[in-house]
């Protein structure tokens, strides 16, 4: 049931017709998103546009990459290969990775709630490929939307086994909604309880969203840093980034707005 109901709220309305939240409610949210400057330094991975990505120095130790929703981009992928760091890849849009390497691993599915011919699960994927060797990955996930169903539908416990997570986080205008922002708040409630967020980058495939004051991106990138991984921590209240950059180079650009990291 809430994955329907997900799925109605975040693809069939019109943000324009939608009723609104209360601003309580949405600052409310917005005190859930904390940015940390923390001990590891943030390095660019993938290219300086779409498909590139700031994480964490943290990549000592990492037996691998799983990286759900890659079409026809995969540099951030062949990158981690020349590190030595096998990435998994899956999308069922396309026939094939866009790039071949012997350190890239490409299966025709979508990631969902279910494992069947055209879909699979996030942890049935994980355990098909790593079995019982356990280990420490990333997860690097750009899906178009199907982020909150899958993520909302993964225990804590096997959130776990990644110690990053670049996710694309797509739709977010509809916080706007009063049924919508209850997803998208459990959702991000979920990560927050292993995870910071070290980094935020908003897309500039679409200008924001401006509702009461609250500038509200379409999609924006968040990568998170687990938890015990953190040795020193403060609230990282400079953006851009240094190493940020457009995804898209042939339209306007904007920086983060405020309203996400200065409360």
């Amino acid at each position: 049931m809430l994955i329907k109901f997900l799925r109605k709220i975040l693809f069939k309305f019109n943000v324009n017709l939608i009723r609104t939240t209360e601003d309580l409610r949405l600052k409310s949210f917005f005190s859930l998103i904390n940015p940390v400057i923390c001990d590891k330094e943030l390095i660019r991975v993938g290219g300086n546009a779409d498909g590139g990505y700031l994480i964490p120095n943290d990549l000592e130790g990492l037996s691998g990459c799983f990286s759900p929703g890659v079409a026809y981009t995969a540099t951030f992928e062949l990158e981690m290969a020349r590190m030595g760091i096998r990435s998994y890849l899956a999308d069922y849009s396309v026939n094939s990775a866009p790039i071949v390497h012997p350190l890239l691993d490409f299966e025709k599915k979508y990631i969902g709630i279910d494992t069947n011919d055209m879909y699979m699960t996030l942890k049935d994927w994980y355990e098909n490929k790593t079995g019982l060797r356990g280990g420490e990955y990333i997860l690097q996930m750009d899906i178009e939307g199907a982020e909150y169903e899958v993520l909302s539908s993964i225990d804590d416990l096997f959130l776990k086994n990644f110690r990053i997570m670049v996710i694309e986080f797509h739709n977010l205008h509809y916080i706007v909604d009063p049924a919508a922002i209850n997803i998208i708040e459990f959702t991000f409630k979920k990560i927050l309880k292993n995870f910071e967020i070290v980094h935020m980058h908003p897309n500039n495939e679409s200008r924001p969203v401006n509702y009461h004051g609250f500038k509200i991106p379409n999609t924006m990138e968040f990568t998170f840093l687990r938890k015990d991984r953190i040795l020193q921590k403060s609230l990282n209240t400079s953006f851009p980034h240094q190493e940020d950059m457009p995804n898209f180079k042939d339209r306007e650009d904007f920086p983060l707005p405020k309203c996400w990291y200065a409360h």
